[in-house]
C-alpha cells in the first residue's frame, strides 16, 4: 500500500512523503524534549528504526506510542 501512493506522488510530481523523523523532530512531534525521547527509547516504551547510522522514529511507532500509552480519564 506505501508503495502504490509512493509511485503515484513521484509520478505526479509531487513531493515524497516523510516516511520517518530523526530525533529532533520526533521529539517535537510528541511535544517533548530530546532527553525525554531518549529516556523512552531506553526503558523501550517508543522503538526507533537503527538502519541508518541515527535513530530515525515513523509515523506509525510515534502512533502507536501514544496509543498504547494513553490513560483514560
Amino acid at each position: 500500500m506505501i508503495r502504490k501512493s509512493l509511485d503515484s506522488s513521484a509520478a505526479s510530481g509531487q513531493p515524497l512523503p516523510k516516511l520517518a523523523v530523526g530525533r529532533r523532530e520526533a521529539a517535537q512531534t510528541l511535544s517533548i524534549s530530546p532527553a525525554t525521547l531518549d529516556r523512552l527509547v531506553q526503558r523501550g516504551l517508543l522503538r526507533p528504526s537503527r538502519a541508518t547510522r541515527r535513530p530515525l522514529f515513523s509515523a506509525e511507532e510515534m502512533a502507536r506510542f501514544l496509543r498504547e500509552t494513553t490513560a483514560t480519564i
